[in-house]
């Protein structure tokens, strides 16, 4: 005897009711993740240049630009230079507005950032950089700074931007 055939249609089945609480809390995780990127990459708002009558003792000297590259592949910007102060204060903080130019003379980038100065480490003798409040400019003296871009735009000029010395705090 031949197997028999199958049957045409199977038996209706019943819908079971979904449960929508795992799909509800994987989508409000999913929100706050991106909420929590969207917090994270935001970019900071850039601090206040605060312009300063003593500025103009701070007198720039010997400018050098330089690149490396950084540990991840990056490259960096430095700009090196000497630093006099010509005042009667000690300087000890200060930020560097750089402004940078393509060849049209337009503004191209304008940073705000830190200055730290250049000093030799008595045990090793090498050259580090630190805050300039651990290594204040004195009346009269001269120090070497740093300043550390680690993105420079690719229509800058290639001249050295123009420095000025902002938000400084002096004794």
């Amino acid at each position: 005897m031949p197997d028999p055939l199958p049957e045409p249609f199977t038996p209706f089945q019943t819908r079971q009711e979904r449960n929508w609480t795992p799909i509800l809390i994987g989508i409000g995780i999913v929100i706050v993740v991106l909420a929590g990127i969207v917090m994270l990459t935001r970019q900071a708002r850039r601090p206040v240049s605060t312009p300063d009558p003593y500025a103009q003792k701070l007198q720039v000297s010997e400018a050098k630009i330089s690149r490396a590259n950084n540990f991840v592949g990056a490259s960096v910007t430095y700009l090196d230079c000497r630093v006099t102060n010509t005042g009667d204060r000690t300087v000890t903080g200060a930020r560097a507005e750089l402004i940078f130019r393509n060849t049209l003379n337009e503004v191209v980038q304008k940073e705000i950032v830190p200055i730290r100065v250049l000093h030799t480490n008595k045990l090793g003798g090498y050259q580090d950089v630190v805050d300039l409040s651990l290594a204040p400019l004195s009346p009269g003296q001269t120090q070497g700074i740093r300043l550390v871009l680690e993105h420079v735009s690719n229509d800058w000029n290639r001249s050295f931007p123009e420095l000025r010395f902002v938000n400084l705090s002096y004794q």
